[in-house]
């Protein structure tokens, strides 16, 4: 992919919905034409789509989008399928080969599989397919519950080491207040770091089709920015919104990457379980943050958790339990507690949450 760009493509419900939370037709295939414009351009493209719940509900007999998480996860059994099969031909008419890849999180958390769904989509994208990711509802009964897309992307966007991480959804961007009722509302362009401010902004209300709202969309960015890739929070509703948005044009919220986490340490940071708990004392936090060296065993103050050499653990300061970051032992629980050896945590695997020992 030398001197190509990769977008991923988040496709909200909203975005691919009517007033009735049926599958719209008509903007699936103008959003794909986009993707497609883009290809033709030279650019790769992933996509990540909700909808496949909104393709297949009616199909079951329901009226209107159900509540039930059964009924949620039936409705997506049929919708899959007939979700992929609008992407599949809309991306063919353009001379397209469209691939369907089902992930859960539970993909994320265990490192071969990680390393497994990587190689894929490098594959299907270095081979000229268009990937189009979704979650596999009919199994994922938390993700399908809250923000499970808006995640999914983010996590994809950051394996993928992607360019530019595009959510669509049905507003643009990131407002002071909720703009459908407040007409102060101020519009923000730009956001360099989520801080709590920006975080009550978001509120917690989704649209009536979807699930989670604005605050997923956050955690999703600070997900992908930490990990190096930037977010655009923008509408669907916009004309050429896909082309605008990698041209930089289209209006929206742009949140810049601080950062750039290697793919071992992405899964370190975001997915690994973390098997234990580490608490240093203020000495050894400030050697690991402030002057970035290796967790010394004779900086534990007390650790929590059955964990062995080789797991990931999560380093909290031990008098007022501040995060740290998370890292891969170097030892186990019995090791550390007896603050026998040198090295706990080496510096390479450990993956810092704070900025420096004054944040805390």
């Amino acid at each position: 992919m030398s001197g190509k760009r990769l977008y991923i493509i988040k496709i909200g419900t909203s975005s691919l919905t009517d007033g009735d939370g049926r599958l719209d037709t008509r903007k699936l295939s103008c959003l794909v034409g986009q993707v497609a414009d883009v290809r033709d351009a030279g650019d790769e493209v992933v996509i990540v789509t909700s909808g496949s719940i909104a393709a297949g509900f009616h199909a079951l007999g329901y009226a209107s989008r159900p509540s039930g998480v059964s009924a949620k996860q039936a409705s997506a059994a049929v919708g899959q399928g007939l979700l992929m099969e609008e992407y599949t031909k809309y991306l063919s008419d353009r001379g397209y080969v469209s691939a369907q890849v089902l992930l859960t999180r539970d993909d994320f958390t265990d490192r071969r599989r990680y390393k497994n769904a990587f190689s894929a989509l490098e594959l299907l994208i270095a081979r000229g397919a268009v990937p189009v990711v979704n979650e596999n509802d009919t199994v994922a009964v938390d993700e399908l519950r809250v923000g499970d897309n808006d995640t999914l992307s983010a996590q994809v966007a950051a394996m993928m080491h992607a360019d530019l991480l595009i959510i669509l959804t049905d507003t643009d961007g990131l407002y002071t207040k909720d703009p459908s009722k407040k007409a102060d509302a101020v519009h923000i362009d730009r956001v360099d770091r989520i801080t709590p401010e920006i975080e009550a902004y978001a509120g917690a209300a989704g649209s009536a089709n979807g699930t989670g709202g604005m605050i997923t969309k956050l955690r999703g960015a600070d997900l992908a920015t930490r990990a190096g890739t930037p977010v655009l929070i923008t509408s669907s509703k916009i004309e050429d919104v896909i082309k605008k948005a990698v041209a930089g044009e289209a209006r929206g919220t742009l949140f810049t990457a601080d950062g750039s986490l290697r793919t071992k340490q992405q899964w370190t940071a975001f997915y690994a379980p973390s098997r234990g708990n580490v608490f240093i004392d203020r000495g050894a936090a400030d050697a690991v943050v402030n002057r970035g060296g290796s967790l010394l065993s004779a900086g534990i103050a007390a650790v929590e958790g059955d964990f062995d050499e080789g797991d990931v653990v999560t380093v909290f300061t031990s008098g007022d339990h501040k995060p740290i970051g998370r890292g891969i032992a170097r030892m186990p629980r019995a090791s550390m507690a007896a603050k026998n050896g040198g090295i706990a945590i080496h510096k390479d695997d450990l993956v810092l949450t704070t900025l420096s020992i004054e944040d805390m």
